[in-house]
């Protein structure tokens, strides 16, 4: 019985396995459009710009009060997009009834120091 052959059984073949290959570009072509995703997000954040009455309150905010023709008009204009809630718009329509005193004319004197308390309480009511 030892004497037998046996000849039907043949050696082992080696099939080739992409899997691994494919499974490392997979990974790498998720990981590029996860940091593409992540660029534009922060990228969009970053940048993001700046409101019509951000912008507004900042030059309110940086008038000096000195030439109070040209600040009066500044305030007239940025002041009615900064006034959102109801006291502050009480506030600047006070504040425009004393300021046309400093509108409309060549010269102007500088402004008292009602219309400057005035102008600080309506700053002190926006909120932006």
């Amino acid at each position: 019985m030892n004497e037998l052959k046996i000849n039907d059984i043949k050696n082992l073949v080696t099939i080739p396995d992409y899997s691994f290959y494919i499974y490392i570009c997979l990974i790498i072509f998720i990981s590029i459009i996860c940091l593409i995703t992540l660029y534009f997000i922060i990228k969009s954040f970053l940048n993001k710009k700046k409101s019509e009455e951000e912008i507004a309150f900042e030059i309110l905010e940086n008038i000096t009060l000195n030439n109070s023709k040209e600040d009066a008009y500044k305030i007239t204009k940025y002041g009615r997009i900064v006034a959102k809630d109801d006291r502050s718009k009480k506030l600047y329509y006070e504040l425009i009834e004393n300021l046309e005193k400093y509108k409309y004319k060549k010269n102007v004197q500088i402004f008292d120091n009602n219309v400057i308390n005035q102008f600080h309480r309506f700053m002190d009511s926006v909120d932006v």
